[in-house]
């Protein structure tokens, strides 16, 4: 996953979190903040060079 990919789905996921929990869906806005933070925090694995 590139970083502009990365970047498009995590701004997805928060801007569809803010609606859900606008609406009061609270359970469905908290599992996509989570979401977004877990994908945030990822960190990609470069492959060790010998």
């Amino acid at each position: 996953m590139n970083e502009l990919t990365k970047d498009i789905l995590i701004g997805l996921l928060f801007i569809a979190g803010i609606c859900s929990f606008i609406s009061g869906q609270f359970i469905i806005s908290t599992v996509l903040f989570a979401s977004a933070a877990i994908f945030s925090n990822i960190a990609k694995v470069s492959p060790l060079k010998s």
